[in-house]
């Protein structure tokens, strides 16, 4: 496999060529058990090695911090190289980044310093808990400025087998929320098996409880009120915009392969190879349109969060939701090219390629969990209002 993304290839700039050689490699095994793990569900701990043994972990850690410093291009394009044959671990690489960015927006320089390096040293796993929809985690604050919680979260991605954790509770005496970064083995964590969803089956994105858990007065995190620091909506948004990307070009990729090795021409057809089947061609053509239309959507957005990321403290509120109408734009028609290709795919290869063992459908399954993340009508709405009366988007927990 040939990597010519500019993202990859700025890794090799950046003196991590072993990173982009590992890539290679570490897409051919996850490939190679894709299907069966699909199957099987449950903690993907050995696939989750070999990522750390790619040193994709510190991708989104500053070089100062001993991190590649990447680009957000370039990490989501390893988003899409992943989902392409795995988008459950790219879920995880994409969400472990996304936690490590929050320590960099919302931490001090002692947090950055002690986190961001320690991402690096011990190549940690980052899972959450920060649901902003689920209010059932409490946090109590104590004389010293720490706090306890008690309650639970759900849809905790990444927490399972993770060593650090991220957490948002919710402050009754406030009625503001507080965010912290917690070891996962901390006392009173437990960090549930019960994610079973119909796809996306090993993001371990189930359930944690916490009783009387002590979090300490410098794990307590500080969310400025930024345009710089409301960032993390918008990576968060732009991971699953390439997660399904990559979902649709994976699937195209295997309905391909599978029509040259065992496709049949109809019989109405009137020719001897399914590959000269003139709407065969078509269906292709069509599927092809919409994953390179997405790719090209998810680059551009990519590309305006580059440029807002290098602002920093310059940011405005205008150029912020500027990139927030382009990771919009981009996510529903990601959102919809990857549904879309992972059912035509079935019309495109016939019957037999439901022949469960060759998992065909996971990737409609996988599309269809993960796309329920957010609804896609507020999305369109929000593109909407700015076609018709160019009003951008406001910051929101999703926007």
């Amino acid at each position: 496999m040939t990597f010519v993304h500019d993202g990859i290839e700025q890794i090799r700039e950046q003196q991590h060529q072993d990173c982009a050689r590992d890539l290679t490699t570490l897409l051919a095994a996850l490939r190679a058990s894709a299907a069966q793990r699909d199957r099987e569900g449950g903690h993907a701990a050995q696939q989750k090695q070999w990522i750390a043994d790619a040193d994709l972990l510190t991708l989104a850690v500053r070089r100062e911090f001993g991190g590649a410093g990447a680009r957000w291009s370039a990490i989501y394009d390893v988003v899409r190289e992943l989902a392409r044959v795995d988008s459950a671990l790219a879920h995880l690489f994409g969400f472990t980044c996304l936690q490590v960015v929050s320590i960099d927006l919302w931490g001090n320089p002692r947090q950055r310093e002690k986190y961001l390096r320690g991402t690096v040293e011990h190549r940690w796993w980052w899972g959450n808990a920060v649901n902003p929809l689920d209010a059932r985690l409490v946090a109590t604050s104590t004389h010293d400025g720490g706090y306890l919680l008690d309650g639970q979260k759900g849809f905790c991605s990444g927490t399972r087998g993770s060593q650090m954790m991220t957490v948002s509770a919710h402050d009754p005496s406030t009625g503001k929320p507080v965010f912290a970064a917690v070891p996962t083995t901390r006392e009173g964590i437990t960090v549930h098996d019960d994610w079973d969803p119909i796809g996306q089956r090993q993001t371990d994105s189930g359930s944690v409880s916490f009783a009387r858990v002590r979090v300490e007065p410098h794990e307590v995190l500080q969310r400025p009120d930024t345009p710089h620091a409301s960032l993390r909506t918008l990576i968060s948004q732009q991971v699953l915009t390439n997660l399904f990307v990559g979902i649709a070009q994976g699937a195209l990729e295997e309905a391909r392969a599978y029509v040259h090795e065992h496709g049949r021409p109809w019989i109405a057809s009137g020719v001897a190879k399914a590959t000269d089947d003139p709407y065969l061609i078509q269906r292709f053509g069509e599927m092809h349109i919409q994953t390179v239309s997405a790719a090209a959507l998810a680059a551009r957005a990519a590309n305006a969060l580059d440029e807002a990321w290098q602002q920093r403290a310059t940011l405005d509120a205008e150029s912020r939701a500027r990139v927030a109408l382009a990771t919009s734009e981009a996510k529903i028609v990601a959102h919809r090219a990857a549904l879309d290709i992972g059912e035509k795919l079935f019309d495109a290869c016939g019957a037999r390629a439901t022949h469960a063992p060759l998992a065909l459908d996971r990737f409609w399954r996988n599309a269809r969990v993960h796309t329920l993340h957010d609804p896609l009508d507020y999305r369109v709405r929000d593109v909407g209002r700015y076609a018709l009366s160019g009003t951008l988007p406001d910051v929101s927990l999703y926007t």
